[in-house]
């Protein structure tokens, strides 16, 4: 992997001593530049932060004092709303993702084509041109007339349905071998049989990648909780870091110790599904 960097860069057929060094110094810099906010957000939820001018990579006096602050401001709270919005939504999409990935590439109706279209042209519109219907819906929802403004509802159920996660299952199973799927409806299997013990467990790379990214998608929303959210109560944590930025009395150590907690989830999702994601990243297809 080093040696095909540093063939990309160039720095193969460069020698000698300034070579190394000018090797040594873009990689710092690179580490700098992508591993340097970490680094502050880290230091600075853990040390006092009196001054927003003088943060500092390097920690002074460690202090729990920011965590303290944090959780009397009702942090866990949002954190906690942040947790039922992520776990419903993000299960709710997969479910759905499976479904239609699985009726998308294993079955031929009339409108195939348009129905992958139109899944395809949802991803093309901004979160800010579908805000105005999106708030419009939620107050008066369709076929059952329920007003979920104002309720975790509201935000778990907008989500359950991404193109992204939709289109990268469908391509997935499309290179599933038929021939699997033959063999199972000869011994009587029926759709959802053959979908559950057939089909998912060859996607598990694919279920990797879109569980990180639908948990970083869901995790990460802020629009739709600013939509939906009618009191603190039912803020989610990115929402709640914008009162803690306005709030003069928390300060920036406050606000950092906060951000650091909404960024561990992400981190930890990553980590536990690192192996599938990466799987799903480098296979690309279901050899059988």
């Amino acid at each position: 992997m080093s040696s095909r960097f540093d063939s990309a860069l160039g720095f193969s057929s460069l020698r000698g001593p300034l070579a190394r060094l000018v090797q040594v110094l873009l990689y710092a810099v690179l580490v700098m530049i992508f591993a340097g906010p970490l680094l502050a957000i880290l230091i600075g939820a853990f040390s006092p932060v009196a001054d927003p001018s003088r943060l500092t990579l390097w920690p002074r006096h460690l202090t729990l004092a920011n965590f303290s602050a944090a959780v009397d401001r009702g942090v866990l709270g949002y954190l906690l709303n942040s947790f039922i919005v992520v776990g419903f939504g993000l299960l709710l999409q997969i479910l759905v993702s499976v479904s239609a990935a699985y009726a998308l590439a294993r079955h031929r109706f009339p409108g195939l084509r348009l129905v992958t279209l139109l899944i395809l042209s949802t991803m093309m519109l901004p979160e800010e041109i579908l805000a105005i219907p999106l708030s419009l819906v939620l107050a008066d929802v369709p076929v059952v007339h329920v007003n979920l403004i104002g309720t975790l509802a509201g935000m778990i159920i907008p989500v359950a349905a991404w193109a992204f996660s939709i289109l990268v299952m469908t391509e997935f199973m499309k290179d599933i071998p038929l021939e699997l799927e033959e063999a199972a409806r000869l011994d009587g299997a029926g759709d959802l049989r053959i979908l559950v013990t057939v089909v998912l467990p060859l996607c598990r790379p694919a279920l990797g990648v879109i569980g990180i990214f639908g948990f970083t998608m869901i995790w990460d929303q802020y629009m739709l909780p600013l939509l939906v959210a009618r009191d603190a109560a039912q803020f989610t944590l990115p929402l709640a870091l914008r009162t803690l930025r306005t709030d003069e009395q928390a300060g920036l150590g406050v606000l950092l110790a906060a951000s650091l907690l909404a960024l561990l989830p992400s981190v930890l999702a990553f980590l536990a599904l690192q192996r599938q994601f990466l799987r799903g990243l480098t296979s690309g297809a279901v050899k059988g």
